[in-house]
C-alpha cells in the first residue's frame, strides 16, 4: 500500500505543502471543523475529492483558529474560486455540548480528543471572518451544521428561533443534505464565470434574495417574524416542509425573513448505483493527515475498518435528522463496490481481519424501495414504517444477507461485525418474522455478525411516547430479545442485547421513565446506551419541544423543560445503580 507520510497523497493544508506540489494558485480553500481525515465517512473529504476529481485544485484548512489575528484564515490567500465552509460531521453545538447543556471536555473529531479547537456556531463564525477579509470572495456553506438550518429553526442552546443560517453568516449559497452532485454543478458553473445572481437555479441549494422567485410551484411558508411571535406559525413552517421533504418531488420553498427571502430549491435527484459508486471508489487514502503523527482521532478509530453500504432513510423517527439532511429514499451502492472497498481495508497496515461496521443509517435499509414508484411519487408519509409498514415498501433482506455471507467469504476477514443500528420493524412484528428470508436475516446477523454485543434502539417502553416518535411498540423489543436469546442458546453463544433509551422525549412523564425503570429491570436489561433528548433543528421532536404542540394535530403536548425535569427523568435510568451523580445534570 502507499506510503502514508507521503503528504502529496492527501490534499494540502499548508503553505508548504502547496509549494511542495508546485501550484501556483487554489481554485477552491476548504475551511471545516474537523481534523482532516481522508476517508469517505468524512464529509469534507468526500466532497473535497469529488472536485479534485473535476480537475479543480482544493485545499483543506482544518479547525482554523478563530481567536487570534486570523493567521490561519490568510494563510493560503485568496481562491481562484471560492472558499467552502463546513462545521465538520456534527453540528458544532451538539459536539460541544451535552443534553443538560454542559460544556464537553473533549472532541472525538479533534486530535487526542481535546475540546476547543472549533466555535460555537462554527459555520457561521468562519464564514463571517472570511467576508470580512475576503469581502469579494464567494462562500459555499455546507454540511450538517448549515443543511439543518436552513430555514427558521429553534436553537436549544440559545432557546430561541434562529431565522436561516445564510442570514447570520453571510454566505453566498447553502449547499444541503449530502452534496456531491450540488457542489459538483457550484463549482463548474463558478468556473464558466457565473456570479452570485445566477446561481439560483442549483438543485439542492438555498440562497437569499430580494425578489420572489418567478416560477410556479412553490411553497410559500410564514415568516421569520410571524414564526417568533407565534408558535403555532412556526409549528405550521415545520409540518409542511416535512411533508413537502417527504415527497417524491419536493417544490421551491420560499420563507420571508427581513428584508429577504430564503429559497429552497428542490433538491437533486437521487443518486444512481453508479454516481455513488465513482464517489466511494475515488482515491481516499483512508488514513488521518500526516500532519496528525503519532495523535489519535476518536471518531477515525472508530470508523476506520468500517464500510458504509448507502445513504438515506425512511425511518422517519421525530427526534432524528437523518431524513431531513440524506433524504427518505435509499441510495445503494453496487456490491461491487462495497467487496473492493472491505478489500481495500483489508490492505489497510493496522487491519487485523476485523470489519467493525457493515452499516448505513438503519444497516438494514440496503436496496429497499417501493415496489411501484408511482405510488411513492403520490405520497408524502414521513415514515414507511409506522403506524405500520407500508404495502408499497419492498423490505426484502435477501441482497443485504448475501453481501454479508460475500464479505465474510473474502480471505482476509476474519469476522465483520454490523455497528451501526437496525430497525427491527423490518423483518418481524409481534407474531415473530414476517418472512422466511427476514428469519435468514436475523440469523445470519446474530450467528456471523455481532461483536458480541447487538445494539438496538427500542427508545422507550411507553406507547404513547414511542407513538409520538414514530417508533413500534415496546411489545416488540420484546419478541426480538426473544428470537436473539434462542438464536444465542441454540448457537451455544454468550452474546448480549444492548437497547438504546431516551428520556425527557415529547409526551415523556417522570412516570413513564419511572416505569420504563421498572419494566428494563425486569427484563434484566443493562441500560448502559441511554441520554436524554436534545433538541436539533429541522426534527418534530424539537418542533414540539419549542411550541409545546404537535404540528400535525395542534394537540397540546406535554415536555420536560425545566433542568429539574429533566434531571428527574433521566436518573430513573440509574435508579438501580450507583454510578449515577446528580451533580453531572447540573
Amino acid at each position: 500500500m502507499h506510503n502514508i507520510q507521503d503528504e502529496k497523497l492527501w490534499l494540502p493544508t499548508s503553505k508548504k505543502e502547496v509549494d511542495n506540489l508546485g501550484w501556483e494558485y487554489i481554485d477552491i480553500i476548504f475551511f471545516s471543523g474537523d481534523a482532516y481525515v481522508d476517508h469517505p465517512a468524512f464529509g469534507t473529504a468526500i466532497i473535497a475529492r469529488v472536485w479534485q476529481n473535476l480537475g479543480f485544485r482544493v485545499a483543506i484548512v482544518p479547525q482554523p483558529n478563530w481567536r487570534d489575528d486570523f493567521r490561519d484564515f490568510k494563510k493560503l490567500g485568496k481562491p481562484r474560486l471560492f472558499f467552502a465552509v463546513s462545521a465538520g460531521n456534527m453540528d458544532s453545538m451538539v459536539n460541544h455540548y451535552t443534553a443538560n447543556k454542559r460544556l464537553r471536555s473533549n472532541d472525538a473529531y479533534t486530535p487526542d480528543n481535546k475540546a476547543n479547537f472549533r466555535p460555537d456556531y462554527a459555520v457561521t463564525v468562519y464564514t463571517n471572518i472570511l467576508k470580512k477579509l475576503f469581502p469579494e470572495t464567494l462562500v459555499i456553506i455546507g454540511g450538517i451544521e448549515a443543511s439543518l438550518r436552513r430555514l427558521t429553526h429553534y436553537d436549544y442552546w440559545k432557546n430561541e428561533l434562529l431565522p436561516s443560517i445564510l442570514i447570520d453568516s453571510n454566505a453566498d449559497l447553502l449547499a444541503y443534505g449530502m452534496g456531491e452532485k450540488s457542489a459538483t454543478e457550484i463549482a463548474l458553473r463558478i468556473a464558466k464565470g457565473e456570479k452570485t445572481d445566477t446561481l439560483t437555479n442549483i438543485p439542492q441549494t438555498v440562497y437569499k434574495t430580494k425578489n420572489i422567485p418567478t416560477i410556479e410551484n412553490i411553497l410559500h411558508l410564514n415568516s421569520y417574524e410571524k414564526c417568533k411571535n407565534d408558535k403555532k406559525k412556526f409549528a405550521e413552517n415545520f409540518r409542511l416542509t416535512e411533508e413537502e421533504s417527504n415527497k417524491f418531488s419536493p417544490r421551491t420553498i420560499v420563507e420571508p425573513v427581513g428584508d429577504y427571502y430564503i429559497v429552497v430549491n428542490p433538491p437533486c435527484a437521487a443518486m444512481t448505483e453508479n454516481e455513488i459508486d465513482a464517489v466511494y471508489d475515488l482515491q481516499f487514502t483512508r488514513m488521518p493527515h500526516p500532519r496528525y503523527k503519532n495523535k489519535h482521532i476518536p471518531a477515525y478509530e472508530t470508523i476506520r475498518h468500517s464500510v458504509n453500504i448507502h445513504r438515506g432513510c425512511f425511518g422517519g423517527c421525530s427526534f432524528c435528522t437523518i431524513s431531513a439532511h440524506q433524504g427518505k429514499f435509499i441510495v445503494n451502492r453496487s456490491e461491487k463496490s462495497i467487496l473492493n472497498e472491505i478489500k481495500k481495508i483489508a490492505q489497510m497496515h493496522d487491519f487485523k481481519g476485523y470489519v467493525s461496521d457493515i452499516g448505513g443509517p438503519s444497516a438494514n435499509m440496503y436496496a429497499m424501495c417501493g415496489k411501484n414508484i408511482n405510488i411513492c411519487k403520490k405520497c408524502s408519509r414521513a415514515s414507511c414504517l409506522f403506524p405500520s409498514i407500508c404495502k408499497n415498501l419492498n423490505n426484502d433482506h435477501c441482497k443485504l444477507t448475501s453481501i454479508y455471507k460475500k464479505i465474510s467469504a473474502l480471505p482476509d476477514i476474519k469476522k465483520a461485525t454490523i455497528g451501526s443500528g437496525i430497525r427491527y420493524d423490518l423483518f418481524m412484528n409481534e407474531n415473530g418474522f414476517l418472512d422466511k428470508n427476514c428469519e435468514e436475516y436475523f440469523n445470519q446477523l446474530v450467528k456471523h455478525h455481532v461483536s458480541g454485543r447487538l445494539k438496538v434502539a427500542p427508545e422507550h417502553t411507553s406507547d404513547k411516547v414511542l407513538k409520538s416518535v414514530r417508533k413500534p411498540s415496546f411489545e416488540l423489543f420484546k419478541t426480538l430479545k426473544n428470537k436473539f436469546d434462542r438464536i444465542n442458546k441454540d448457537a451455544n453463544l454468550n452474546q448480549q442485547i444492548i437497547p438504546y433509551f431516551i428520556s425527557c422525549l415529547p409526551h415523556c412523564t417522570y412516570d413513564d421513565m419511572k416505569k420504563l425503570s421498572v419494566e428494563t429491570k425486569n427484563l434484566h436489561l443493562k441500560l448502559e446506551q441511554v441520554q436524554a433528548f436534545t433538541p436539533t433543528p429541522m426534527t418534530l421532536a424539537s418542533a414540539i419541544y419549542y411550541t409545546g404542540i404537535d404540528p400535525y394535530t395542534n394537540e397540546k403536548v406535554f415536555v420536560a423543560r425545566t433542568t429539574e425535569e429533566r434531571k428527574k427523568q433521566t436518573e430513573q435510568f440509574f435508579l438501580y445503580k450507583n454510578q449515577y451523580k446528580s451533580s453531572k445534570s447540573k
